[in-house]
């Protein structure tokens, strides 16, 4: 017997989002992680937050729907609010129940500057992994970095004369303008949308283009990122931001560090050494004579190192494809520092559970 196309209109429903979740369902190995992490925060946003007036969004629901923007690729925090509307698991996962209102989209933007101050994108990043399960995942030892670059939310049209001058776009909406035989640098001209923007090229025979450039530190047992550092894009960035995150590596033994070809400068190579870190970096012999030598070379580790180091692409990969970030949607150091973190400590949470598993 055929059923009736009934519409219904309005009913009383006594499930609960918890009821509507498959049990397989992968958030469900990730909440707890969330949810451990996000207490141990709790003291950090008790900072925070004034002890009186007017209850805010909590920030732990805050940051969970953040998460789902990058599990989901969700483009904005205003399609991020409309599918938290409707969707049962999204309210699941965030902590609402059926009936309870959203919040609007600018409570995003007047809790950042709050979110921002406290440095609770890394905060958070390092609450996941002290966790006891994850910290048995991790390696002390043996690390591997490397950077990537994230277009800014800038055109090029905007990339101006830091004096005033400079010929002037077209009139009306979008105008065209001639860059032809303009010689600009980064020493002479700013963007007027996003001053921390720099104009970089990756390599030669490529365009040149705004952005801000993103680096990963990444434990090589499983390959999860321990320390991230977002900068201007410069040619040695890369360096500098390695020496960084090396430095507030825990512990006081020798690490190794496995490292491509941009970070085979002489230099760099003895700071490394001198921070008692083994550079197990590859060798650059383009018309030129590697600061990697045979005391390094000789060991299997370090041909390990070399063949384990590319798994950091697949963390800027993820970042960039699933987490939105091939170019952000902030703008200045600071913003896209704080999202570019975010994004990674949510890369390892997907990561995690699997590897939680086996």
């Amino acid at each position: 017997m055929r059923g009736a196309d009934e519409q219904t209109g309005a009913l009383f429903s006594y499930l609960s989002p918890e009821a509507m979740v498959p049990k397989d369902h992968p958030l469900r190995a990730i909440r707890p992680l969330v949810n451990a992490a996000l207490a141990r925060l709790s003291p950090d946003f008790a900072r925070l937050y004034a002890p009186t007036g007017r209850a805010s969004i909590a920030p732990e629901k805050l940051l969970r729907a953040l998460l789902l923007q990058a599990f989901y690729s969700v483009r904005s925090e205003r399609q991020l609010m409309e599918q938290l509307t409707y969707n049962m698991l999204f309210r699941w996962f965030v902590g609402l129940s059926m009936d309870a209102p959203v919040w609007d989209v600018t409570v995003f933007t007047k809790n950042r500057e709050r979110l921002l101050e406290g440095d609770i994108a890394r905060a958070f990043l390092r609450a996941i992994l002290v966790a006891p399960a994850v910290k048995q995942l991790l390696s002390s030892e043996h690390f591997s970095v490397d950077g990537t670059l994230i277009e800014a939310w800038a055109s090029m049209k905007s990339f101006r004369p830091k004096d005033g001058g400079g010929e002037s776009p077209e009139p009306g909406r979008n105008g065209a303008r001639n860059f032809r035989g303009e010689r600009r640098s980064n020493e002479t001209h700013a963007s007027t949308t996003d001053p921390d923007a720099r104009l970089y090229r990756k390599a030669r025979g490529q365009a040149s283009k705004l952005c801000y450039m993103g680096h990963l530190l990444m434990e090589n047992r499983n390959g999860l990122v321990v320390d991230t550092e977002t900068t201007h894009a410069t040619g040695t960035a890369e360096r500098e931001a390695a020496e960084a995150m090396v430095d507030d590596v825990p512990g006081c033994g020798r690490i190794t560090l496995g490292a491509d070809k941009a970070f085979d400068v002489a230099g760099h190579v003895a700071k490394l050494r001198e921070m008692n870190v083994t550079p197990h970096v590859a060798q650059n012999t383009t018309n030129r004579a590697s600061a990697i030598d045979g005391r390094t070379t000789r060991h299997p580790g370090y041909a390990l190192s070399q063949r384990i180091r590319k798994r950091i692409e697949e963390a800027f990969g993820w970042i960039k494809v699933s987490g939105g970030l091939r170019k952000t949607r902030y703008r200045g150091l600071e913003r896209v520092g704080w999202s570019f973190t975010f994004t990674a400590a949510a890369y390892n949470l997907i990561r995690i559970p699997k590897l939680l598993a086996t």
